[in-house]
């Protein structure tokens, strides 16, 4: 027969057991201590994540972060504001000085009280172009002698326009008690120096007019260092040094 199979014998059988041509465990070495390269179990961990955010706290957050931009807001408008007008009005602060000073009452009574009636020359300027300058009620005005106060009174009530300079004579008047020591320093003072120091000071409130726009009542202080001659009644008062200084109170 011409397609006869042909049968090849095999060379080993394949389903006879195997037999290992190499020992399993390496000479030298135990079962044990081949099994102590096998790391040991471990035992798995559950991840756990940790819990998002309150809404609560990032609604405090956002609302914090608007409050604080408002407000930085505001302070730029603010001062964009006051910006713009210094440059519209240029507002300088008003000047005074103590130009006369007459002493029609300078005498101690018999109570050892020092009776003090001063005639003050005071010229207030406003050097502002575009501003005008209520004066309020509620002035004071007084004279002093070191920490000692002998005389006061008022400004009066009255509207400065842009660029005027008004002239006020004001009268001051006063009673100091116990003023023998008083009298006494002024006369040494009058003996060794030559002259007499006196203040006058000043507590006005005012309001401002820029255009036609009245603002807030504010308040300014003027403090004036004299230097005269002599103070006593009914003789011309000489005025040898004179200095102003003025504050702004809000």
């Amino acid at each position: 027969m011409s397609d006869q199979q042909k049968i090849h014998p095999v060379a080993h059988d394949l389903e006879a057991p195997h037999t290992p041509t190499a020992p399993l465990v390496p000479p030298g070495e135990t079962k044990s201590d081949r099994a102590e390269e096998f790391p040991p179990h471990r035992r798995t961990i559950p991840v756990t994540h940790a819990r998002p955010p309150k809404r609560r706290r990032s609604c405090c957050c956002r609302c914090f972060c608007w409050t604080i931009s408002l407000l930085l807001l505001l302070v730029i408008i603010i001062g964009a504001v006051i910006g713009i007008l210094f440059l519209v009005f240029q507002p300088k602060l008003p000047k005074f000085s103590v130009d006369k000073l007459q002493v029609t009452q300078f005498t101690t009574g018999a109570d050892n009280s020092l009776n003090s009636t001063f005639d003050v020359t005071v010229t207030a300027r406003n050097p502002n172009k575009k501003i005008g300058i209520y004066y309020e009620d509620g002035s004071q005005i007084s004279g002093w002698y070191t920490d000692i106060k002998l005389c006061d009174g008022a400004l009066p009530k009255f509207y400065q326009g842009h660029r005027n300079t008004t002239v006020l004579i004001l009268s001051l008047t006063g009673q100091t008690q116990n003023a023998t020591g008083l009298v006494s320093a002024l006369q040494q003072q009058q003996q060794e120096m030559g002259n007499i120091p006196l203040d006058i000071k000043v507590k006005q409130p005012v309001r401002v007019k820029l255009g036609k726009l009245k603002l807030f009542e504010v308040k300014f202080k003027v403090s004036c260092r004299l230097v005269v001659d002599a103070l006593s009644a009914n003789n011309e008062i000489t005025i040898q040094s004179s200095s102003c200084k003025f504050r702004l109170r809000l």
